[in-house]
This record gives C-alpha cells, sequence and structure tokens, in this order.
C-alpha cells in the first residue's frame, strides 16, 4: 500500500518513540516515512536571546538523529526529513491533508499525566483532514505486537471511513478487529416499567442493538474477508469500554465528527480514549476523505 506516513518530531522521547511506531507501519505499508519538525525563530519569546543559526543546527541535527536511528532499524526504508519554517498547528495540519496518516508523540498516561497531549496535538487533533495517530511510550508489561485492533462502532455509519482505516490496519498487521458496540437503555423506556419490561421480554432491546452492529460491519467483513472480527457488545458507558479493551490491544480507533458548520470537536469518548489508552490511538475524522 503505497502513499506517505508522517511524524511531527520536537527533539523529546515521545516523539521518537512516534517515529519508531510510524517506521514499523511504514514498512508493514510499504510507504514512504516523513520526519518533519516546525520551527519558527522568535527570539524575543525568551529571556536569553540565542543565536538563530545555532538553534537551526540543533533542529537539523535532531531531525538527522532521528532518521539514522529509524533507517538503522528499518534499512530498506525510505525516509525523508524537512525543516519547515512555520508555526506548528498550520503546519501539521497541512502536512495531515496531504498524508496517509499524521503520528505524534503522546507526554503520557493515567489520571494527572493523561492530561499532558499539549495544546499543539488537541489543537492538530480536533482540526485534521485525515487521520492522526498518537503514540506514547512503549508499556514493557504489554506485548510489542498485540493481535488486535480494537475499534469504537457508532451505529449507522455504514461507509465510515473509521471503520475502513480500522480494518485496513488490521489486514495489514494480520490482526483481529474488536468491534466494539457500547449502548444503553433509552430514556424514554426507562421512565415506563411497563414498556421497558414488554421489550426486555421480547429481547427487543439487545436484539436490535446486535442487528446494528452486524449491519454496521456486514460490508466490511465482505471487503476484508481475511480480517477476523470480534463483535463486542456491552451495556455501558462508549469511553469505559473502549478503555477497558485498550491495554492489550495493538492499536485503538475512534472517530471524530463536526457538530456544526466549520467547528471541529473530539467529543467526549474520544476525548477520554486520548487521555487514558495505553495502546496508540487513531483519529479518524468520520469525514475524512478517501486516501
Amino acid at each position: 500500500m503505497p502513499g506517505t506516513i508522517t511524524v511531527g518530531l520536537d527533539g523529546t522521547d515521545h516523539a521518537l518513540a512516534a517515529a519508531d511506531w510510524a517506521a514499523e507501519e511504514a514498512e508493514r505499508r510499504g510507504s514512504t516515512l516523513r520526519l518533519v519538525h516546525a520551527w519558527v525563530w522568535r527570539p524575543t519569546d525568551v529571556v536569553y536571546v540565542g543565536d538563530r543559526a545555532a538553534e537551526e543546527r540543533w533542529v537539523r541535527n535532531m531531525l538527522d538523529a532521528a532518521r539514522s536511528r529509524v533507517a538503522g532499524q528499518h534499512p530498506a526504508l525510505n525516509v525523508t526529513t524537512e525543516l519547515l519554517v512555520d508555526d506548528p498547528v498550520p503546519t501539521l495540519l497541512a502536512e495531515a491533508a496531504r498524508a496517509d496518516m499524521l503520528v505524534l508523540g503522546s507526554r503520557g498516561y493515567g489520571t494527572l499525566t493523561g492530561y499532558l497531549l499539549g495544546s499543539v496535538s488537541m489543537k492538530v487533533l480536533r482540526q485534521a483532514a485525515g487521520p492522526v495517530v498518537m503514540v506514547g511510550r512503549p508499556n514493557s508489561d504489554s506485548p510489542q505486537q498485540a493481535p488486535e485492533v480494537v475499534v469504537g462502532v457508532e451505529p449507522g455509519e455504514i461507509g465510515d471511513p473509521v471503520l475502513e482505516f480500522a480494518f485496513s490496519a488490521a489486514a495489514d498487521r494480520g490482526a483481529t478487529v474488536r468491534a466494539v458496540y457500547a449502548w444503553s437503555v433509552p430514556t424514554a423506556l426507562a421512565w415506563s416499567p411497563g414498556s421497558l419490561y414488554l421489550v426486555d421480554e421480547a429481547n427487543g432491546l439487545e436484539r436490535i442493538n446486535r442487528e446494528v452492529l452486524a449491519d454496521t460491519l456486514r460490508p466490511w467483513r465482505g471487503k476484508y474477508p481475511q480480517v477476523e472480527v470480534i463483535e463486542h457488545f456491552e451495556v455501558g458507558a462508549a469511553s469505559e469500554v473502549l478503555l477497558s479493551h485498550s491495554t492489550h490491544a495493538g492499536l485503538v480507533v475512534v472517530g471524530r465528527r463536526n457538530h456544526e458548520a466549520g467547528l471541529r470537536r473530539l467529543g467526549p469518548v474520544t476525548h477520554a480514549v486520548l487521555h487514558h489508552a495505553t495502546a496508540p490511538v487513531a483519529v479518524v475524522p468520520h469525514d475524512c476523505p478517501p486516501r
């Protein structure tokens, strides 16, 4: 699968972990790996005014070191680097629009450190036209090559780019797709014990929701017959259900939609998964154009 996977580097260990993950992904796909850094010289931003040429040399050396690192581990991989003189957010958004995916480093996980994605990453995640993957430091307690791609399924999204991304990633890895569909009892029924009893007696709610999940996945089963699919159907909050299956996943895939014209939001489920999942998380816009 030719194409380009782009990594935004900032000189941190988390960005190097993102480059390592992206290099493995690019090698699987036969894609080019592009390492970029957005840099603007602003001497007035700090008390100490440094040397512009020295800072530029540091940035270029950082890019060269990252390229040498991934090339040493993946000698057959086509790796390019570029120093882009512009602000980080518009630069990374432009890269996300032209690449198959943009990969960024995530600073940490958990109830406290999980909120350290950074303002640049959050702005990019909210606005990117294409898939963005957030990668943290590898978890030594988890297998390096986990067998599942976990994806959150939204009912009725038959041609959803989120499911396309998940099934394609699983096919590349020879992995299983765990399609997670969390549901709850509609409020309109909850207040009426009689109505809820009749529906429950006929297993109506469960049957209907299982059929919705099966119908949503049917086209993707047909398009990717080689991919094993686990239909995970559970009553509960979507974020909690997804997170409970992220620990041993190789990749978690979630969606992002536009709620109003020109306004892009992550949504509470995607936001929670990004901040607390221990696996790499791919955020795919529901209106993402075909790649």
